[in-house]
């Protein structure tokens, strides 16, 4: 039987990339890990894409901002993906993302903030995107 594809969900920063994973049969997003934004990132993330079975990776890009160069930054690091591992990649929304992750880690009692929240956000994106195209 064949491994159903997934789908990976990131949240881009300039230190760190969250990541989100959702199966194309539930669609539903789980957070997965975050890897600080170095050059050993796209080594990890080769390795989830093999394991994971993914088939398109979706970047979160805000979609009213006037930081352009954030933006140009996402728009190179999917043509990066594209073009080193082959994959389709897609930009979603990421409005209030990192915002929403906060307030859905404190409603979970989470504690430490930080070091959950690039994950959280990348599932919230992620889970916007499959909200969207199902």
């Amino acid at each position: 039987m064949a491994q159903a594809s997934s789908f990976l969900g990131l949240d881009f920063g300039q230190s760190k990339i969250g990541l989100a994973i959702a199966d194309e049969e539930t669609r539903m997003a789980f957070a997965l890990d975050a890897f600080k934004n170095d050059q050993s990132f796209f080594v990890k993330l080769k390795e989830i894409v093999q394991q994971k079975n993914v088939a398109k990776i979706i970047i979160g890009m805000a979609r009213h901002s006037n930081d352009l160069q954030g933006s140009q930054e996402k728009i190179a690091f999917g043509q990066k993906i594209e073009n080193e591992l082959k994959l389709p990649v897609e930009f979603a929304d990421e409005m209030f993302s990192t915002k929403m992750a906060h307030a859905n880690l404190k409603t979970h009692g989470g504690k430490n903030l930080a070091q959950f929240d690039d994950q959280e956000a990348a599932r919230i994106i992620l889970q916007g995107w499959l909200d969207k195209t199902q």
